[in-house]
């Protein structure tokens, strides 16, 4: 079993819980088979990466399990991004407390970002782990799992330049049966100084295009209908086969993926504002299945936060980069963003150069934080964390607002339009009427009629609230 829970695909963002994103209903465990039992926190790669465990560990003999009580083995696939959510962690860790005493034979394991930043001192700090493991050795499990049955604790947070797992093939967990996550790079090589994922995830590989490709394939025989193409930087993808007879960048391997079948829906994330080329947006624009949408972190509209947060790019160069954007996909493309506020210094005109931003290209959507510094990095060590946590939340506060003022506005404009949408099942809040995204994004629900899940069906928008379009099916003549 996986249940997500998510910092990062938080909308909204405070200091809240975070939400539940989905669950698997069935047990696939055998009465005599071991129990595996995992969560996934944070960003979706966190949750691709708990579908290769999964797929290594069922190679193992094991079953999963939706109840901890009865498993055999918990992991927990953790995030570093903020403090926030390692604490989360920590709390869900002590809430196995009662389940270790009850079966010693037990193993726990923290896997992922917090695993690589903090490596064996979580083992002191958290009496009841039994295993630590960074992303890069889930090859390393069968052989950590016996070390712990020999009564050891086990580590291995090896950091990989070559390790990309393009050769275990994921179990898709919580799927719908429709949409599913392609991993296409690992690792990052842009130094941001607020950012923890160059130390928690390595240097920037590419995986095998011809092993992307066939993956998509695959999926698509499975009856799958869209991929999401995954990476910290997806931009910087660059691939070279042995010999160095191909060389194959982003913006060709988005049209290999969409060439595998025009029903094949193609989403990417995410982008980084400096490597995204026209050629990719042309790319995009070229083949209908590939969605319009693209989510280009800003991170802060002013200039000099940007310098600090080591960007690589001015409020400027971003704007023209989101002109690029509007210009070549003719305003038909979705765009949103990170944002980060009170980041080390930040003054009030700085904060509203960032609202300023915000203003200027109206993005339809934000993921949006208070600055939450991160030991290790170079902001860390290099600037002062100094702008009070009262002040970070009356700002963050405010940029909310914008984006839902400026997001419900941007959905007022979608009435009377009519999109392409993906049936992915019914609505969440009424059986009555089917929900899917367009290729936008946007979230939309239409009453039901002769369509099924998996059908692509034309739906004209006739209201909308700040998270929803909703619409009636129309004929594509009409």
């Amino acid at each position: 079993m996986t249940h997500i829970i998510s910092d990062i695909d938080i909308i909204k963002e405070t200091d809240k819980e975070a939400c539940e994103l989905a669950r698997i209903s069935e047990d696939n465990a055998a009465p005599t088979q071991r129990k595996l039992y995992i969560e996934s926190y944070g960003c979706q790669m966190n949750f691709s990466d708990s579908e290769i465990v999964t797929s290594i560990m069922i190679d193992l003999g094991y079953g999963t399990t939706s109840n901890y009580h009865e498993a055999d083995v918990i992991f927990l696939n953790t995030c570093s991004i903020r403090d926030n959510a390692e604490v989360k962690v920590r709390k869900r860790l002590a809430a196995f407390g009662p389940v270790k005493k009850k079966n010693k034979n037990l193993q726990i394991g923290v896997l992922g970002c917090m695993a690589e930043r903090l490596k064996s001192q979580l083992l002191d700090e958290e009496k009841l782990v039994d295993m630590v493991v960074g992303p890069d050795a889930y090859k390393s499990l069968p052989a950590l799992l016996a070390q712990v049955d020999d009564g050891h604790k086990a580590v291995n947070v090896f950091l990989s330049r070559e390790e990309t797992y393009a050769d275990i093939t994921p179990v898709r967990l919580n799927s719908n049966g429709l949409c599913a996550y392609i991993s296409i790079m690992r690792g990052c090589n842009n130094m941001c100084s607020f950012c923890i994922v160059p130390y928690t995830r390595g240097r920037e590989r590419s995986r095998d295009a011809n092993s992307i490709v066939k993956e998509a394939h695959d999926l698509y025989q499975e009856g799958y209908r869209e991929v999401t193409l995954l990476g910290q930087n997806v931009d910087s993808y660059h691939w070279e086969s042995e010999g160095k007879t191909e060389t194959v960048n982003f913006a060709q391997l988005l049209e290999k993926v969409a060439l595998v079948n025009p029903l094949l829906r193609v989403r990417f994330s995410t982008s980084h504002p400096k490597d995204i080329t026209d050629e990719v947006l042309y790319t995009m624009k070229k083949h209908h299945n590939i969605c319009k949408y693209i989510h280009l972190p800003a991170q802060s509209g002013d200039n000099r936060i940007l310098d600090l947060m080591a960007r690589s790019y001015t409020r400027e160069w971003y704007l023209g980069k989101i002109e690029a954007i509007n210009r070549i996909m003719e305003g038909e493309c979705t765009i949103s963003t990170d944002l980060i506020v009170g980041f080390c210094g930040e003054t009030e005109e700085e904060h509203q150069n960032t609202l300023d931003l915000y203003r200027q290209v109206r993005y339809n959507y934000a993921y949006m934080f208070a600055y939450s510094e991160r030991p290790g990095t170079p902001a860390a060590k290099n600037l002062v964390d100094d702008i009070a946590a009262d002040v970070k939340q009356r700002r963050l506060a405010e940029l909310i607002a914008l984006e839902r003022s400026i997001t419900l506005e941007k959905n007022h404009e979608a009435i009377g339009k009519t999109f392409e949408v993906l049936v992915e099942g019914p609505s969440k809040r009424n059986e009555e009427e089917w929900g899917g995204r367009n290729s936008q994004y946007q979230w939309v629900v239409f009453p039901k009629k002769e369509c099924k899940k998996g059908d692509y069906i034309q739906v004209k928008i006739t209201h909308c609230t700040t998270g929803t379009l909703n619409g009636v099916i129309v004929d594509e003549q009409s």
